[in-house]
């Protein structure tokens, strides 16, 4: 089969390799379509734990059941399906256990014509998603349904602000706000990408590449019960600023590093919650897919490239310069 492969750190192939057989319990899924996120980034830039190629990379896909492993009933195959990147939560809601994994590291992806996964892991590819709307929904749609709605609990008629909007991610948590009620807000380095974020729903937005957007912003539209960010740096001291008392700041990234101080008194004076997270568990899964169902909600695909096109996909993510999600097609 056809697949994209890291052979060695900074490198990205389309190669021939052995179609994956699936194991006990596996499904094998002929990938109809894949979709990337900044974690393959990091992955080829060695900027991820846990590195070993060669892998195959891509977390996000969605296709058919071709063939089943000993103990997986046959009335599997041929099935359309979503892939749950997120592998061996563990047992508890709170958080994921030492064991858990992401699909494409150190597992073996998506960006392949074929990939074995426990048939624990598939789901049912929503009904009113083509294959390039399925791709792009898995880890992004989940790492912000659990931010959005599981660890900030946010609830209708409250103001939320979601930074960086034009990522798959921040997307989805704007789309997940609207679909619940509450009143969002994002920011962006890009007018452009602010302007489309009011087609799906902000009320107003801000460029969080202006100095003084913080307190002008938090000034006319503030405070902010919740805030879903993914950067981090400098910058978080901002959000301290801005967030209501009580409030709660979700984060799940740190592209611009780790804050350089918290200011601490602000966040027990006004009684914050600073809450991490990261991927989902299945019943996050389960219920991030009923929300999509149940709100008819469509991922947004910024681009879609062939695999023979794959590293021109790369370079539009690294660039930044995409609204929504980058899909590859298989």
């Amino acid at each position: 089969m056809r697949a994209a492969v890291f052979r060695a750190q900074g490198s990205l192939e389309i190669d021939d390799v052995a179609k994956p057989a699936p194991r006990a319990g596996e499904a094998l899924v002929r990938i109809q379509a894949a979709a990337l996120n900044h974690r393959d980034l990091w992955i080829r830039g060695g900027q991820y734990p846990g590195l070993h190629f060669p892998v195959i990379p891509g977390s996000d896909g969605a296709g058919y059941v071709a063939e089943v492993g000993p103990g997986v009933e046959a009335s599997w195959i041929d099935r359309e399906v979503v892939i749950n990147p997120s592998f061996d939560w563990g047992h508890h809601e709170s958080a994921q256990e030492p064991r858990f994994t992401i699909l494409g590291m150190p597992r073996d992806g998506t960006l392949a014509e074929y990939v074995a996964v426990p048939v624990s892991q598939l789901a049912p590819k929503p009904s009113h998603l083509n294959w390039h709307e399925a791709a792009a929904l898995p880890l992004a749609g989940l790492t912000a349904y659990r931010a959005v709605c599981v660890r900030a609990r946010l609830q209708a008629h409250e103001k939320v602000l979601i930074t960086g909007v034009g990522a798959g991610t921040g997307l989805f948590a704007l789309q997940f706000a609207v679909a619940i009620g509450a009143v969002p807000f994002v920011t962006s380095g890009s007018v452009a990408k602010l302007d489309r974020a009011k087609q799906f729903g902000a009320r107003h937005g801000a460029l969080y590449n202006v100095s003084s957007w913080a307190k002008e912003f938090g000034d006319h539209y503030g405070p902010f019960d919740v805030i879903i960010d993914s950067a981090g740096g400098p910058g978080f001291g901002d959000l301290v600023d801005i967030a209501a008392p009580g409030g709660r700041i979700v984060f799940f990234g740190a592209t611009r590093g780790n804050p350089h101080e918290i200011p601490m008194r602000k966040v027990f004076w006004k009684q914050l919650s600073l809450l991490g997270t990261t991927g989902g568990s299945p019943a996050d899964f389960a219920a991030m897919l009923d929300l999509v169902n149940g709100k008819a909600i469509h991922p947004t695909v910024s681009h879609a490239f062939p695999l023979d096109q794959v590293g021109a996909a790369f370079d539009l993510l690294e660039a930044g310069t995409q609204f929504g999600k980058v899909v590859v097609t298989l």
